[in-house]
């Protein structure tokens, strides 16, 4: 069994920024700027970056931005802090020049370290070149003193070689010669992947990985580490980002880079329920949230109508046209319409299922009702969901995810108060103890 060296068990923002910035009076002005970061605009990981982000001429001066940066101001970072460093699986001068920044940057008389909690690697290549990297690990942590496999490394997975290297993790870590329980994140480079898979789109656009993001979340899981998503470029694109991260966090992988503190804020709180609950439909395969207005749910779309004819109703669904009666209707209703609950509502069910199976009760039926209304046609609707352990384990997780952040974050605690009020705030820190 791998033992789990890191604190966190879940990271929502993976945010670079660079370690120097060329015709500046201060090249260190956006990671100075990037260490004064609080509460939600605050990453959990804050990753000065000295590889593609600094140009290469300015990278040594980038190592010594980190260490005058992050001894200034990195005690009171609220998030764990990795910088990354050049390397490359094909050119040993850069696994070379990265390993001369980590034991600059790793040097206790610097005073940064102390606040370090690891370094970043980028291109890594097959297994053999994650094992080179975890030796450079420990030769800076036996240079300075440190002791050995604290320093956590992260990588990022940008070749075909690296995706396939996951698949080893479980074999290799933890065999007494090498030290590959230190790592801590994998994380997808979607652009570097997409030139070293030699791939071409029509528009010259990434291909989304949907395969990469699946493989990166599943080895992730296999060897107990965290799954952190790519760059999402279109800093404008609000919704898309919103979109990506909910398609991510349905593999598993609930982390994102992040490349403005605006994303962070997006990123920091797309895992966690919503503040209120709400319901949606699934008409043609979109789905749509519905207004709610006066404990009624209102859909005013186009996709779908509803007429009442007598004792009867003609359901409308895209080209298909039903005749039905109200039961029938109910049910058809039913297989179109969800519920997407609340934290309150979570931890309400959570805390019913406890309570049931402290009394011997093995499984519990959840009910959610409503009143649908379409075209001023209104019918009462109810979901009834069978909660076992198993279901109980599963809506464990975003309240689980909740409790890291609420523990790891307390320069969030205002900002999670003023979402979901102090009671929920305190019953879901309480829940699953």
């Amino acid at each position: 069994m791998v033992e789990r060296r890191h604190d966190r068990e879940f990271v929502r923002t993976f945010f670079t920024s660079p370690t120097a910035v060329q015709g500046e009076d201060d090249s260190a002005k956006m990671i100075r700027s990037a260490s004064g970061l609080r509460g939600m605009q605050a990453p959990d990981v804050w990753v000065p970056d000295n590889e593609d982000a600094t140009a290469p001429s300015m990278r040594d001066e980038g190592a010594r931005n980190v260490i005058e940066v992050v001894a200034e101001s990195g005690g009171e970072f609220p998030g764990e802090i990795h910088p990354r460093v050049v390397w490359h699986r094909d050119s040993p001068s850069a696994r070379y020049q990265g390993f001369q920044h980590m034991l600059e940057i790793a040097d206790p008389e610097e005073g940064a370290i102390e606040h370090i909690d690891g370094f970043v690697i980028p291109e890594v290549g097959d297994i053999d070149d994650w094992k080179k990297a975890d030796e450079f690990f420990t030769i800076v942590e036996h240079e300075h003193g440190l002791d050995e496999g604290s320093l956590a490394m992260s990588v990022i997975v940008e070749s075909g070689q690296a995706e396939l290297a996951m698949g080893q993790l479980r074999e290799e870590m933890g065999k007494p010669t090498n030290n590959l329980e230190r790592l801590f994140l994998l994380v997808d480079g979607e652009v570097d992947y997409t030139k070293d898979m030699r791939a071409i789109t029509p528009t010259g656009d990434l291909p989304p990985w949907p395969e990469l993001r699946h493989n990166t979340s599943r080895g992730a899981s296999a060897a107990g580490l965290i799954a952190v998503d790519g760059p999402y470029d279109d800093i404008r694109d609000v919704e898309g980002y919103r979109e990506r991260m909910t398609d991510n966090q349905a593999k598993g992988m609930l982390g994102i880079w992040s490349l403005t503190p605006g994303q962070v804020v997006e990123a920091n709180r797309a895992p966690l329920p919503p503040e209120t609950g709400s319901w949606r439909l699934d008409v043609g395969g979109r789905q749509v949230d519905l207004d709610a207005e006066d404990g009624v749910q209102v859909y005013e779309g186009d996709r779908l109508s509803l007429d009442e004819t007598g004792e009867d109703y003609v359901l409308r669904v895209g080209g298909e046209e039903l005749e039905l009666a109200e039961d029938e209707l109910r049910e058809e209703l039913l297989g179109l319409v969800e519920y997407v609950p609340s934290m309150d509502d979570i931890v309400d069910s959570m805390e019913e299922f406890e309570a049931a199976r402290e009394a011997g009760t093995g499984a519990i039926a959840m009910e959610q009702s409503t009143t649908l209304r379409v075209d001023g046609v209104e019918i009462d609707v109810t979901t009834d969901r069978m909660w076992d352990e198993a279901t109980y384990q599963a809506a464990m997780t975003p309240v689980s995810l909740f409790q890291d952040v609420y523990e790891h974050r307390p320069d969030q605690h205002e900002e999670l108060a003023e979402l979901y009020g102090e009671s929920v705030v305190e019953r879901a820190t309480d829940v699953g103890s």
